[in-house]
């Protein structure tokens, strides 16, 4: 299927491994010009060279809201304007209600949620004023089902994800749709730190299975930027092999 993606540009937060760079090489695929951040270089590198298809990037963290601003600027001065929004990152550290301190929850909200409106408010205007865009941030299924040990990723990304509801239904009229993938359990970087050594333990309660694929997931992301799905938006779409239990 022709995505109708050709010729655009794309702004891949933390592209550089995971699901991230699977959505990079998927969009780059459908000739979209992408690109990419990371905080190490020679991860970059190797990036821009599996990503391909002219793809450029810069070293940057986006765990700030002046993160998520300085990538959203520079993606726009080296692509020209920025057509789709790939929202990402990596989430704060693992524990409970007992084990987490109050002074954390500051630092993990801005990193998942503040960074990310930093990037809307400087790329989003101008998707509006060119009447086409595309927003797409990558959370968790723990925002429709909170997890065990994440509680400030649960907090944080619930806050994103009422947050890119409510800007979806502002500038729908626009041509600019908003959503968000919920990702399951995939064979991440991310993944691997919580589980250690134990990752096969990874695929229990998962009703397919196994651990999810980072190409697969972008392919999937790829479609959410579609032509074909632009009357998709403030949607939120599990990718998890089934894990959810709930109906909505």
């Amino acid at each position: 299927m022709d995505l109708g993606l050709n010729g655009r540009t794309a702004a891949v937060a933390a592209g550089t491994a995971g699901l991230g760079l699977g959505t990079a090489v998927a969009l780059a695929a459908e000739g979209v010009r992408v690109a990419v951040c990371g905080r190490d270089a020679a991860r970059l590198a190797s990036a821009l060279s599996v990503i391909g298809h002219g793809a450029v990037g810069f070293e940057c963290d986006v765990s700030t809201a002046d993160g998520g601003r300085e990538f959203a600027g520079r993606a726009a001065e080296m692509l020209g304007h920025v057509d789709i929004l790939v929202a990402n990152g990596g989430g704060p550290p693992a524990g409970t209600f007992e084990s987490t301190p109050e002074s954390e929850y500051l630092p993990a909200l801005e990193k998942n949620l503040l960074s990310v409106v930093a990037m809307c408010n400087v790329l989003v205007p101008g998707m509006r004023a060119r009447k086409w865009g595309r927003v797409v941030a990558i959370t968790s299924v723990s925002v429709r089902q909170p997890m065990p040990n994440i509680i400030l990723s649960n907090t944080a990304r619930a806050g994103l994800t009422a947050y890119l509801k409510t800007v979806a239904r502002e500038v729908a009229p626009d041509g600019v749709t908003v959503n968000t993938i919920q990702p399951g359990t995939h064979d991440t970087d991310r993944i691997r730190q919580l589980y250690g050594a134990n990752i096969d333990a990874a695929r229990n309660g998962v009703p397919a299975g196994m651990i999810g694929d980072a190409g697969d997931f972008g392919s999937i992301a790829a479609f959410m930027c579609s032509v074909q799905a632009r009357f998709m938006t403030g949607a939120h779409i599990n990718v998890d092999g089934g894990a959810f239990f709930g109906l909505m």
